[in-house]
């Protein structure tokens, strides 16, 4: 079941306007009015129609708190309904938290974005690239044309492969396992730099174990453990005091539970399995993964990313950093983006993704330009809205993943018909 889970984030100076200048007017801005009794039902639609066994949301606009609901239950055996404390694991919402460390350490001059990630990771100075297959069968590798930067696993243009999939690059790494969870960051490091390269660095994108790199460099860059680090910069300042990758046990019983679809229905996965994650000693301390949270703890965390950075006079990141993280980093050039496309008109940042344009289509899901956000294989969702001054954080414990939960989340949240300010 474990393996199944891994397989299964600038003084301007007075300007004089002409008497004859007239100003145009601003165009009109959709005002965002949050319906409780629609999100309630949204929320009770998900449990009721099997998709979820429990769910729950934390809305925040304005300053201030503008919904709380749940539905269902945390653990159906048990007969334990969602509640605000229940705790569940976010998995790749883990990936900001990551970017963020990584980026404190950016603004404090530790590394430039366009460095070679092997200055500081030596095993990736020599990296392969898969271009094919031979006449007899056997795939063909080539040297990598550039190096990979920092820049790449931020964004996820590094070429790296993340599980099992079609080519030999990701057999490769499925045999060199670098999320074993018995080995440090920098043994899966070097492991992932033993795995040919899925592409030439910088010219796709594809979801990958970038976002481990990340974590392993932020342990190289600051001297500390990464666990260490992100809980004294990030958990302790914000005082996210329920979040972390190994959980104490007296947090065990309010924790819910897992649910696997299989044959078309929920099956709630059994405590072990469900919580491994959290109360074992494992040596892994990954990045892109394992974190547990509480809808409150997380929302302080995507509070502090609204307010640029900031959060009740505790600051994490400059705004400019924030603004950096939340704006498109990929090329026009860059076309081939895998699944990134299916979440709507989206670019990515640094591990997040980035609505550019209004929805285009009455199934894409709901959303104002510039907001950023991240998700979690368990369907678990969270967004930063700087237009209507909004955040957002759902939970669920639902695998596989299941976009149909944060398309209804989202028409609840903003109504169906939104489409919110234009893009640029």
């Amino acid at each position: 079941m474990r393996n199944r889970l891994f397989a299964l984030a600038l003084a301007l100076a007075p300007v004089v306007i002409p008497a004859t200048a007239v100003a145009k007017p601003a165009a009109p801005v959709e005002t965002l009015h949050i319906d409780k009794a629609r999100i309630d039902a949204a929320l009770k639609q998900m449990v009721d129609s099997g998709r979820a066994a429990g769910t729950s949301a934390l809305i925040w606009q304005d300053g201030r708190e503008v919904y709380f609901g749940t539905a269902g239950m945390a653990d159906r055996n048990a007969k334990r309904p969602m509640r605000r404390d229940t705790i569940v694991q976010i998995f790749s919402m883990t990936k900001p938290v990551t970017g963020v460390a990584l980026m404190q350490l950016w603004e404090r001059g530790k590394f430039h974005l366009d460095d070679p990630l092997a200055k500081y990771l030596p095993e990736y100075a020599s990296m392969r690239v898969y271009a094919g297959k031979n006449a007899d069968g056997t795939p063909r590798y080539v040297p990598a044309e550039r190096p990979i930067l920092v820049r790449d696993i931020l964004r996820h243009t590094a070429g790296f492969a993340y599980g099992a999939g079609p080519t030999p690059v990701h057999d490769a790494y499925v045999a060199a396992d670098p999320l074993a969870l018995t080995v440090p960051l920098s043994e899966a490091s070097r492991r992932l730099a033993g795995v040919p390269l899925l592409f030439q660095p910088g010219t796709q994108w594809e979801y990958s174990m970038a976002v481990d790199v990340q974590a392993g460099l932020v342990e190289k860059l600051s001297g500390e453990r990464f666990a260490d680090y992100v809980r004294g910069h990030i958990f302790e300042p914000l005082k996210m005091t329920e979040t972390a990758w190994r959980q104490p046990d007296a947090r065990l019983p309010r924790f819910a539970a897992m649910n696997v679809m299989k044959d078309g229905k929920l099956v709630q996965q059994s405590d072990a399995e469900a919580r491994m994650l959290n109360f074992q000693d494992h040596a892994l301390t990954p990045g892109g993964f394992g974190l547990a949270s509480t809808l409150d703890d997380y929302q302080r965390f995507a509070q502090m990313l609204l307010n640029k950075g900031e959060l009740d006079g505790v600051r994490i990141l400059k705004p400019s950093t924030v603004r950096l993280m939340a704006t498109d980093q990929l090329d026009p050039s860059i076309t081939e983006r895998a699944w990134l496309p299916g979440k709507g008109a989206m670019g990515f940042g640094f591990d997040f993704a980035v609505r550019k344009a209004q929805p285009q289509t009455p199934q894409e899901n709901r959303g104002a330009v510039g907001e950023f956000f991240w998700d979690g294989l368990p369907s678990t969702l969270f967004w930063v809205d700087p237009a209507n001054r909004l955040t957002a954080v759902f939970f669920v414990q639902s695998i596989p993943f299941d976009g149909t939960l944060h398309r209804d989340f989202r028409a609840a949240v903003y109504g169906p018909d939104y489409k919110g300010p234009p893009g640029d």
